[in-house]
């Protein structure tokens, strides 16, 4: 035994013979000769694809294209383990191989994205989805359309299949990728029965009967109602464009329109308008009786049902809202161009009607919105940057400051208001309030324990906005500081050619830039301060316009006089002296 074992125990340093990688005969080389002899065979079919197929497809894919690699180094020292030992020990081990020669198959590298994206490429060829079977109608005729099953590539398995065969070695006939077949999950016997009941719906008129009227309605217009059932099981219904058409089409002529309860609100007075119950067609139940009349081979009468409609706040809740009287009011007079008037009835219109429950703040922005030529606004002078302008939405100042001076006088918290750039003389001094969509808004907060109704009457020339509520009998104190000229206005000058030289007329006198402040103290009926607040406002100057005529021309200058020359001098001989 010890003679066999060293007959055959071989070198340490070469392979066991017949040890195989990956199908490579490497037995009696050294590791390094091994290595070198399997990275010269994976480089001769680095380029070469392999063939694959799937479903009736075919995809030819470069090992190069994945980046697949096998280790051989870890393949050669597995193979060295197996085949070492003692000499002696090492000699049996071998003989043992030489009997069952390895076959060791190396670990794969791949490059994971582009493994993914290639499944992808090959799934999107040979996945096709199944197909249910479905009804079809053509005309007054039902038709069961067959389901189709469907393909479906096993992505996981595919992924393992494709590396593993792009790392061997050898080349062999195409390799085929695994899919599953998709059953439909709905065949065409699934729809028997609801084809039977579709073709009997449409079959013959239906007679409908509501509120005294009757109607009817004929296979065709059944037909265009009916809606085929998709799923296992279901049954045909009627629904849909068609559907609508009619059903309100009856509800116009039988039903009458609910209301929700409101408030009459006019003077002192506020009153609530109660609920009124309207009457509507049950479209569902009514649908379901004119489909069952007729699902039916003779009665095919059908009954609509009408039922009692309720809309919006019941009479009990408004009157519980508290809306009894008026709170407080307020009247702006205006004025202006054509445009500016319809601009304040415009947003005196959208503010209107507003409610503000106990507690909440009333944003004139959030009422409005934005002053857009699409909700009707038009242009009319405006302020802007301090300067009188044409913009959109001119004149919505005018109901602002209307809304500040009805919530000033209720004794309402104000919580944003802000003043014009420019003085405005017909405005309470220091109560004025401008608004710019959406930054600059004015806002107030119903401190009482009752719903406040904000109501606007238009009249030729003033608006009123009055804030109903239950009366709150508070008493407003206020104390209005005197208009101080904070800087005088600055001279603006323009050359007006039709003025004579040197002279000056003032076309606009401007306005001096000024500052007020008032102090409102608000009392409780029984004397109580209830607050205490004071508002600044700062008014930038405009410009005094100053219209000039053009520089006087300058007076010529005295030409000098010529010069002369004096008459000779002579002497009594007649001599000229020079």
């Amino acid at each position: 035994m010890l003679v066999v074992g060293l007959v055959f125990s071989g070198s340490p340093g070469s392979l066991a013979p017949g040890t195989r990688i990956d199908g490579v005969d490497v037995g009696g080389l050294s590791p390094s000769a091994a290595q070198a002899a399997l990275e010269q065979r994976a480089a001769a079919v680095a380029h070469v694809p392999v063939t694959f197929t799937a479903g009736t497809h075919t995809f030819k894919i470069r090992p190069d294209e994945l980046s697949v690699s096998s280790d051989w180094a870890q393949a050669i020292a597995s193979a060295q383990s197996k085949g070492g030992g003692m000499d002696v020990i090492r000699g049996f081990v071998r003989l043992a191989l030489r009997l069952n020669p390895p076959n060791i198959t190396p670990e794969v590298r791949s490059y994971q994205a582009a493994v993914a994206y290639e499944i992808g490429v090959i799934a999107s060829k040979v996945d096709r989805p199944y197909r249910a079977a479905r009804l079809v109608r053509h005309g007054l005729r039902v038709q069961v359309i067959p389901g189709q099953a469907g393909e479906r590539l096993d992505r996981g398995a595919s992924a393992r299949i494709v590396v593993d065969a792009l790392a061997r070695l050898s080349r062999s006939g195409p390799v085929v990728l695994p899919t599953s077949v998709e059953q439909p999950v709905i065949t065409g016997p699934d729809l028997d029965g609801a084809r039977v009941v579709a073709e009997k719906v449409i079959s013959a008129p239906v007679t409908v009967h509501v509120q005294g009227k009757t109607f009817q309605l004929s296979p065709q217009q059944l037909a265009a109602m009916l809606q085929l059932p998709t799923s296992k099981g279901a049954a045909p219904i009627l629904g849909g464009a068609a559907a609508d058409r009619f059903f309100a089409k009856v509800n116009r002529q039988v039903g009458r329109p609910a209301r929700g309860a409101s408030f009459a609100a006019y003077g002192d007075r506020a009153t609530v308008i109660p609920a009124q119950a309207g009457l509507g067609l049950d479209v569902p139940r009514s649908a379901a009786a004119v489909l069952a009349a007729a699902e039916s081979s003779s009665n095919r009468v059908a009954r609509l049902v009408v039922s009692s409609v309720s809309v919006g706040r019941t009479t009990a809740a408004a009157q519980a809202m508290g809306i009894t009287g008026l709170v407080s009011s307020y009247e702006t007079e205006y004025g202006g161009v054509p445009n500016r008037i319809h601009n304040v009835e415009l947003v005196a219109h959208l503010v209107d009607d507003k409610l503000i429950a106990p507690g909440a703040t009333f944003s004139f922005n959030g009422a409005t919105g934005a002053r857009t030529a699409a909700k009707g606004f038009l242009e009319a002078p405006v302020i802007i940057n301090g300067e009188l302008q044409t913009g959109l939405g001119g004149g919505v100042c005018q109901v602002s400051t209307t809304v500040f001076n009805a919530a000033y006088e209720a004794g309402l918290p104000i919580t944003a208001r802000t003043n014009h750039a420019l003085y405005i003389s017909h405005y309470p001094t220091g109560r004025d309030a401008t608004v710019d969509y959406p930054d600059v808004d004015l806002k107030f907060v119903n401190d009482t324990p009752h719903w406040l109704l904000l109501r606007t009457f238009v009249g030729p020339s003033s608006l009123v906005v009055s804030l109903y509520g239950t009366p709150q009998h508070r008493r407003v104190v206020s104390y209005t500081a005197p208009l101080r000229v904070v800087s005088p206005p600055p001279i603006e000058r323009k050359l007006d050619r039709s003025l004579a030289p040197g002279t000056s007329v003032v076309e606009d006198p401007g306005e001096a830039a000024m500052s007020t402040s008032v102090r409102r103290l608000v009392y409780s009926p029984d004397g109580k301060l209830l607050s205490d607040a004071t508002w600044y406002s700062s008014y930038r100057s405009s410009p005094e316009i100053l219209l000039v005529g053009p520089k006087p021309k300058p007076k010529p200058k005295p030409k000098p006089a010529a010069a002369t020359t004096p008459p000779p001098t002579t002497t009594p001989s007649g001599r000229v002296l020079q």
